[in-house]
C-alpha cells in the first residue's frame, strides 16, 4: 500500500513537469512569491506544529544540537520567505544558450538549459530544507518529491500543504509539489528505486543516510556529504582573526555541515595561539580534545583518538592537532576531510594560494569561517544542498545545479551519408 502511494505521487510530479517545464518565467516567479507571503500568513500554524515535534524530540531525548536544528521561530520561518523571494527575484536558469554553431552540412546547433525532471528530496531535523528546495525546484521548473525526516512531519506537512496551496493558486500544476506524509522508513528505500519517475535524488543528513541512498539508488545520485571541515592555523597568521574566525565556526551553530571539527595550527604558533583559543571555547562551552602535542601544551583537555580526526560531531566539540608545517596540514585535510569547506588563516598569500590549489574540497576559504558555505551566502537565493561529489555540480547547488541541458538542431532537409541527388537535365 505504501509502495503505490509513493508511485502515484511520483506519477503525479512526472505528469506536472512536463508542464512546469514549460510556464513562462514570471508564473514561475509569481509563485514564489506568493509562498513567501503565505509562509508569512500561516507563521502561527507552521509554529505550532513544529512545536509538537520538538516536544516529541525532546521527550526523545535529543541532544540540544539536533533540537536546534529542528525547532522553528518567527525568525527562521521570515527567514526562509526571504529565500523564496531572493529566489524570485534571480535570474531565470532556463532558456540559456551556452553552445551554438552553424555546421558545414548547414545544420544550426544549439545547446540550451532545461529543467532536470522530477526532483527527489531526502532529508533529515530541518524543515527549512522544504522550503528551500520547493523554491528552488519550482523556479529552475523542476518538481518535486520529498520526503523529510520523521520526527520533523508535522512540521513539514504543514509548511508543503502552505506553499502547495499557494504555489497551485498561482497556475503552477498540481502536482508538482508532493510530500511523502509518512514515518516509515521504508519510503526511503522505495524512492531510491523510482527509476522512470525521479530523474535524480538529493540526500541531505547524515553520513549515514548519505552512505545508504548512495550505495542502494537506482536513481541518479547527487552526493551532499557529511561536513569535517578544517581550519589551519599558519605560523603567519594573525592571532585575533583566528581566533574570532575558529570561534564562529565553531560555535555559531554547531549542528549545521559547514561548522568546522579539526582544527589544525602549525607548532611554531601552537604555544602561544593553543591557550588563547581554548580560553575562548571554554568560555562558549567547546569540549576539546587534542594530539600528543596539543595536550603537552593544554593538559587538561581529552586526547582525541584516531576516530575523531574523521567525525562530523555536530555538536560543541573540536579537536585539534599542532602540525610540523602547512604540508602536513594539507595531507591532514585530505585524509580525513569529507571534501566540504576548508580554511587557511595566514598574512602569507603565496602560502594561501598554495593551500587553495592543493587541498581537495569543494570549498577553498582564505581567512574566513567556514560557516559561509551557504547557497544564502553565495547570492544563490537558498541552496538544495552542498554538493562534495565532482560530477556535475560540486559546492552549494542553486539554480543552475537543478538543470541540464537539450540540443535544438536546424536542418534544412539534411540526410546523413546520403547519396548525392543525380543532376537533372
Amino acid at each position: 500500500m505504501m509502495e503505490q502511494e509513493i508511485r502515484r505521487q511520483a506519477e503525479e510530479a512526472k505528469a506536472a513537469s512536463y508542464m512546469l517545464a514549460a510556464l513562462q518565467t514570471n508564473v514561475r516567479n509569481a509563485a514564489l512569491d506568493a509562498m513567501a507571503e503565505a509562509l508569512t500568513m500561516h507563521t502561527d500554524t507552521i509554529l505550532c506544529e513544529n512545536a509538537a515535534d520538538v516536544e516529541d524530540a525532546q521527550n526523545a531525548g535529543m541532544r540540544a544540537s539536533y533540537l536546534d536544528r529542528l525547532r522553528l521561530d518567527e525568525s527562521r520561518i521570515a527567514a526562509m520567505a526571504e529565500g523564496l523571494r531572493l529566489t524570485a527575484a534571480l535570474p531565470d536558469p532556463l532558456g540559456r544558450e551556452d553552445y551554438s554553431v552553424r555546421r558545414p552540412n548547414g545544420l544550426e546547433i544549439r545547446r540550451m538549459r532545461v529543467p532536470l525532471g522530477v526532483v527527489g528530496m531526502i532529508y533529515e531535523a530541518r524543515p527549512n530544507v522544504t522550503a528551500d528546495a520547493v523554491g528552488l525546484c519550482l523556479k529552475s521548473g523542476n518538481a518535486v518529491l520529498l520526503r523529510g525526516g520523521s520526527d520533523a512531519l508535522r512540521s513539514n506537512c504543514a509548511i508543503a500543504d502552505v506553499l502547495a496551496r499557494a504555489a497551485y493558486g498561482a497556475g503552477i500544476p498540481t502536482g508538482a509539489i508532493q510530500l511523502l506524509a509518512m514515518k516509515d522508513r521504508a519510503a526511503v528505500d522505495v524512492m531510491t528505486h523510482l527509476s522512470g519517475l525521479l530523474d535524480v535524488i538529493i540526500p541531505r543528513g547524515g553520513a549515514g543516510l548519505i552512505r545508504r541512498i548512495v550505495e542502494h539508488s537506482t536513481v541518479p545520485v547527487i552526493e551532499t556529504g557529511a561536513g569535517v571541515c578544517h581550519i589551519y592555523v599558519d605560523r603567519a597568521a594573525e592571532v585575533g582573526m583566528a581566533l574570532r574566525i575558529v570561534e564562529n565556526a565553531k560555535v555559531s551553530r554547531p549542528s549545521v555541515c559547514n561548522a568546522v571539527e579539526t582544527l589544525l595550527v602549525h607548532e611554531e604558533i601552537a604555544a602561544d595561539f593553543l591557550p588563547q583559543m581554548a580560553e575562548t571555547l571554554r568560555a562558549d562551552g567547546v569540549e576539546l580534545r587534542g594530539c600528543t602535542k596539543t595536550c603537552a601544551i593544554l593538559s587538561d583537555i581529552g586526547t582525541a583518538t584516531e576516530e575523531d580526526w574523521s567525525t562530523e560531531y555536530g555538536d560543541l566539540i573540536l579537536s585539534i592537532r599542532v602540525v610540523q608545517d602547512m604540508d602536513a596540514a594539507i595531507s591532514h585535510i585530505n585524509r580525513y576531510n569529507t571534501g566540504h569547506s576548508e580554511t587557511i588563516v595566514t598574512n602569507d598569500i603565496r602560502a594561501a594560494h598554495d593551500f587553495q590549489q592543493r587541498v581537495d574540497a569543494s570549498t577553498v576559504y582564505v581567512n574566513a569561517s567556514t560557516r559561509f558555505t551557504d547557497g544564502f551566502e553565495f547570492g544563490f537565493g537558498a541552496e538544495i544542498g552542498i554538493s562534495t561529489q565532482k560530477l556535475h555540480v560540486r559546492g552549494p547547488m542553486g539554480l543552475d545545479a537543478l538543470t541540464s541541458t537539450k540540443y535544438l538542431v536546424y536542418g534544412e532537409g539534411q540526410i546523413r551519408g546520403a547519396v548525392p541527388a543525380p543532376k537533372t537535365e
